[in-house]
């Protein structure tokens, strides 16, 4: 259904099962897939793809032109998966050609009042972003990580799967997978062991987490450290996917114990 008031471009491609809401106005370069509801007064535009079951809330406003000023109104994209809620005064951009163009963002994940995602995102699945949060440009989010509200995430930075940032810390620092960061120039308080275990994970892989991060984090210098790491630690899959991340080419320093405030 779409509401008579709806300001929806003929070249439009919107599902016959998705719903409209009254005043919302809706670009011509933009998809909406099944059974997604636009409520009132959102605004939908640029190269934006909008998978099924997604909700958006009133005043939103999803792939206008990115707030970098190199933009210089080239083709680029932003693709929304499923069963997405993102809630009032939400803004969405999409890539910038230095970026690589693209703008993604996964499934079931939940964008609270007034968060922000900049230009060349990538926010993987199960994603929560409390109220007030901004993602500065080319930040990436692995799945199942919770950020509380009014912090902030610097642009380039990378936050691993199933990390926790807790409300108003600012993240300077990449977290690592399944890491617990806060603080006002964000640092490492531990591990996310009760979201590692409602996961169900094994308790013996999750044990094993516990001993490797003390090894890894013994001291400031991190490869160090990992080159002296335990051989048996590394066939657990947890630890390898955290000496995976603080391996992989990154542009930010990984979040530490020894990070100051």
């Amino acid at each position: 259904m779409i509401h008579k008031t709806a300001i929806i471009d003929s070249k439009a491609k919107i599902s016959t099962s998705a719903k409209i809401g009254a005043y919302s106005v809706i670009g011509p370069n933009v998809e909406i897939g099944d059974n997604t509801i636009i409520h009132s007064q959102v605004n939908i535009s640029g190269n934006t793809i909008i998978g099924k079951g997604n909700k958006i809330y009133p005043f939103a406003a999803i792939g206008n032109d990115p707030q970098d000023l190199k933009f210089n109104d080239e083709e680029t994209k932003l693709i929304i998966g499923d069963n997405n809620k993102i809630r009032e005064y939400v803004t969405i951009h999409p890539g910038t050609k230095g970026g690589g163009g693209l703008t993604k963002i996964g499934d079931k994940c939940l964008f609270m009042i007034s968060s922000h995602v900049a230009h060349d995102c990538k926010v993987g699945n199960n994603v929560i972003i409390a109220n007030n949060v901004p993602l500065g440009g080319h930040v990436n989010i692995e799945d199942n990580v919770v950020i509380g509200g009014n912090s902030a995430v610097q642009q380039f930075t990378r936050i691993g799967q199933m990390a926790m940032i807790g409300g108003m810390t600012g993240v300077l620092h990449d977290v690592i997978p399944y890491g617990l960061s806060i603080g006002n120039r964000n640092y490492l308080q531990g591990l996310n062991l009760i979201g590692l275990r409602r996961a169900n994970f094994e308790n013996k892989d999750i044990l094993g987490l516990s001993e490797a991060y003390k090894e890894i984090f013994a001291t400031k210098n991190l490869t160090d450290n990992l080159n002296k790491l335990n051989g048996e630690f590394k066939k657990n899959p947890l630890v390898k996917n955290v000496i995976e991340f603080i391996t992989k080419d990154k542009k930010r320093s990984i979040c530490t114990p020894f990070s100051k405030e």
